[in-house]
């Protein structure tokens, strides 16, 4: 097993700036988090490797200061496997990259059956990486040397992974589609923070009435903000099954709850008092929450035969063609086009119903220019069918 040492200090981030500059081609990424174990989804490990440098193993709350480290790098192409989930943590300390090639995506684009990390290294090299750490704590200090190795591994392979991926996107004419997911990628903005977050508590629907909802965001609003401050995952001091089992049990006193028993986690009955006060803060509350949230996303699909019955059968008709389109071009139906953008277009189709209209409606709703061009032509005749075929059953019932 090879041995690696974390870099915790500013002079070794900076001295591991220095050999990442002198090295040649892109470079590798990768972030380690605490998922599941704290608040934050700050790095706690950042791994970087490029060709004549080597692998660097750098602790973020340690070193604090990483501009040295983007100078050095930050207008090369970066690697990353499943790109969207590191390049926030990335960003909060500072690292940003001007353009990257993401393993992750361009696996999917190519149609390959699974595409996590080590089965798309095992895929493209032949090489079988463990991945008995990726749920680690990876906040402990200091970190145990396999979970180094792992580490390490992480990105020691992921250029050569890039080379081959980008040799399939070519064969399979898919490099500029590929480009345009990669930058589509790095310049999404950050999604704007819920209005209401406590309503993704899991388990929420099993709550009636809105006296209760204002009992369960009382008590999901404490449990962040006692986790917050702990930078504790929130779900480790009271899973969100317990919340909902405190809220449809409705104890009468602190004493009940305490005697709940499906009311569980580390911070149950040490934060007590906590918990029956934002019960009770809940239960005072005098604008309770509404029990549905409009929203301007169409109804299910379910319910389209008989609320729309011809944006039901613009449906069903542009469904079948994107999935076969899909087939056709060897890659998951929702890289081509996500089923959302579909769902709104055919519940609420420009006028007049051109290719040129569909094409803006597709872009307004984040698709990208390759996507588009694969899919309008498609989705119009579809539409048009569709019509038709409602025409033509009227024209048969009458």
């Amino acid at each position: 097993m090879a041995e690696y040492q974390v870099i915790a200090d500013l002079t070794g981030a900076r001295e591991a700036a220095e050999a990442l500059a002198s090295g040649t081609g892109p470079v590798a990424v990768d972030v380690e988090r605490a998922s599941g174990f704290r608040y934050s989804q700050r790095a706690y490990l950042i791994q970087l490797y490029r060709r004549g440098s080597g692998v660097f193993l750098l602790d973020p709350p340690a070193i604090g200061d990483f501009s040295s480290v983007q100078d050095a790098i930050g207008a090369e192409e970066w690697v990353l496997h499943a790109a969207s989930q590191d390049l926030p943590s990335l960003r909060e300390d500072g690292l940003d990259p001007s353009r990257i090639f993401d393993t992750e995506l361009a696996a999917r684009l190519l149609g390959h059956e699974r595409v996590g990390l080590g089965a798309v290294v095992e895929h493209t090299l032949g090489i079988s990486l463990a991945k008995a750490h990726s749920a680690a704590d990876w906040s402990t200090r200091p970190l145990p040397a396999d979970w180094l190795e792992y580490a390490a591994l992480d990105v020691l392979h992921l250029v050569d992974v890039r080379d081959a991926l980008a040799a399939e996107l070519a064969e399979q004419g898919k490099t500029e589609w590929a480009a345009e997911e990669f930058e589509a990628t790095r310049t999404r903005p950050v999604k704007p923070a819920r209005e209401e977050p406590w309503r993704r508590l899991s388990g929420l629907h099993a709550i009636r009435g809105r006296r209760a909802l204002s009992v369960a965001r009382s008590l999901w609003t404490a449990r962040e903000d006692f986790a917050r401050e702990q930078d504790i995952a929130p779900g480790r001091l009271v899973p969100d099954r317990s919340i909902v089992a405190a809220v449809r049990a409705d104890p009468a006193t602190k004493q009940d709850l305490a005697a709940l028993k499906e009311f569980h986690g580390r911070a149950s009955r040490s934060q007590l008092d906590r918990w029956w006060a934002a019960i009770e803060a809940g239960r005072r509350e005098t604008r309770p929450p509404v029990e549905r949230v409009p929203s301007d996303a169409p109804p299910p699909p379910r319910a389209w035969a008989d609320r729309n019955p011809e944006a039901d059968a613009r449906l069903k008709a542009a469904r079948p063609v994107i999935e076969n389109l899909a087939i056709e071009l060897r890659m998951p139906v929702e890289n081509l086009l996500t089923p959302d953008s579909l769902r709104r277009v055919a519940w609420s189709p420009p006028e007049p119903l051109t290719v040129a209209s569909v094409s803006e409606a597709l872009a307004a709703l984040g698709a990208r220019g390759w996507q588009i061009a694969q899919t309008a032509p498609s989705i119009v005749d579809a539409f048009v069918a569709s019509t038709q075929s409602t025409a033509h059953g009227d024209d048969t019932g009458s």
